[in-house]
């Protein structure tokens, strides 16, 4: 499993806003290009972001699932990343010197890019995750200055 890591000034509570705000996802998720739903329920267990993947005109409609949440602390997605396959993601928040240690933990599950050696899965999962916990830590900090 692919484990990135980024500290961030912002609280907690304050990136936590982020992930719970699902309107917000192709903002900070690397990848996805555009929501199409955000259900009620999200982001708790069996709530589900309807997002889309890809660049115009070819767009892929696909899903992410929370399998388990810890609100403020802790999130377990299923991503759905066709035609890639399917992916367990894991944010952890753990304060950390008046801000918060990201910890996004990502491996594929099912699909063609599962079939990989792991060295593979990691070189193609750990560039994008660094970005992806890059935009987050922006999008919590609310930054007025570049």
């Amino acid at each position: 499993m692919n484990v990135t890591e980024r500290h961030t000034p912002a609280t907690p509570e304050q990136v936590w806003a982020v992930i719970a705000d699902g309107w917000t996802f192709p903002s900070w998720v690397v990848g996805a290009s555009r929501m199409r739903a955000v259900e009620p329920t999200w982001p708790g267990v069996g709530g589900r972001l309807h997002h889309s993947v890809g660049g115009w005109p070819a767009l892929i409609d696909d899903e992410t699932e929370v399998l388990e949440s810890e609100p403020g602390r802790r999130i377990v997605l299923k991503a759905r990343i066709r035609p890639a396959g399917e992916a367990r993601v894991e944010i952890t928040l753990v304060p950390q010197d008046g801000g918060t240690l990201v910890r996004m933990a990502e491996d594929f599950t099912n699909g063609p890019m599962s079939f990989l050696p792991k060295p593979a899965r990691e070189a193609a999962i750990g560039p994008r995750n660094v970005e992806t916990l890059r935009r987050l830590a922006f999008l919590a900090e609310r930054r007025t200055q570049p």
